[in-house]
């Protein structure tokens, strides 16, 4: 059976298959950023790759108004001595375990 194709996306007997996208010419500095990042935040590179691409692509994920507004009702129910600045330099000093 041959497949029906409708722009990048190929549907087979019924199931959508996801399409592929090849990126050429990555910088290494920035492919080497990618891959500190997934291995930060526990994800494949492709994984982390799709996540940024969300993040840029996807404005209703990002949008500063409401992060704002979260912010702003959370402020309020820390304590001000919650956070010493010399024991987050201390910390930053040794690094993360």
């Amino acid at each position: 059976m041959v497949p029906k194709r409708y722009h990048n996306e190929v549907f087979c007997s019924g199931v959508h298959i996801m399409p592929t996208i090849t990126a050429k010419n990555i910088p290494d500095t920035l492919y080497m950023r990618l891959k500190q990042v997934a291995k930060i935040h526990h994800r494949s590179i492709n994984s982390e790759l799709i996540r940024c691409l969300e993040l840029v692509l996807d404005p209703q994920r990002l949008n500063a108004e409401k992060r704002l507004a979260r912010l702003d009702a959370v402020r309020p129910n820390i304590p001000e001595d919650a956070i010493d600045p010399d024991e987050i330099l201390e910390s930053i000093k040794q690094g993360r375990p």
